[in-house]
């Protein structure tokens, strides 16, 4: 069984900052894109930033220039600092790992984490 673990959420207020981190575990042998993702109440779970295993990333636009999206690929973790968080950045954020191949072989399509909350105050 493959895993994902979110951390670092929390209540900040606006133009602060928080760093997110996710680990994947389950005896992993490759990953091929990671990603964040968010869900704010009420609203459809969007695409925040992603990054391949070669380090292509990709933003939304709301969130470009403020938050950065990274990747240790040996620890199986992708990070999002986010900057100059806005009240609209208020969301639960989950973590997503597409593409998981195990070293038993076996294949995951799309793994996601159990969300952190990010609550962003004015």
């Amino acid at each position: 069984q493959v895993q994902l673990v979110e951390s670092g959420g929390g209540l900040v207020q606006a133009g602060g900052s928080l760093r997110l981190s996710c680990a994947a575990s389950g005896s992993i042998f490759s990953i091929n894109a990671m990603g964040w993702y968010r869900q704010a109440l009420g609203m459809q779970r969007e695409l925040v930033a992603t990054i391949t295993s070669g380090g292509s990333t990709d933003y939304a636009d709301s969130v470009k220039g403020r938050f950065t999206i990274s990747r240790d690929n040996a620890k199986n973790r992708v990070y999002l600092q986010m900057n100059s968080l806005k009240p609209e950045d208020t969301a639960v954020y989950y973590c997503n790992a597409d593409k998981v191949v195990q070293t038993t072989g076996r294949y995951w399509g799309d793994i996601w984490g159990q969300g952190t909350q990010v609550t962003v105050s004015s």
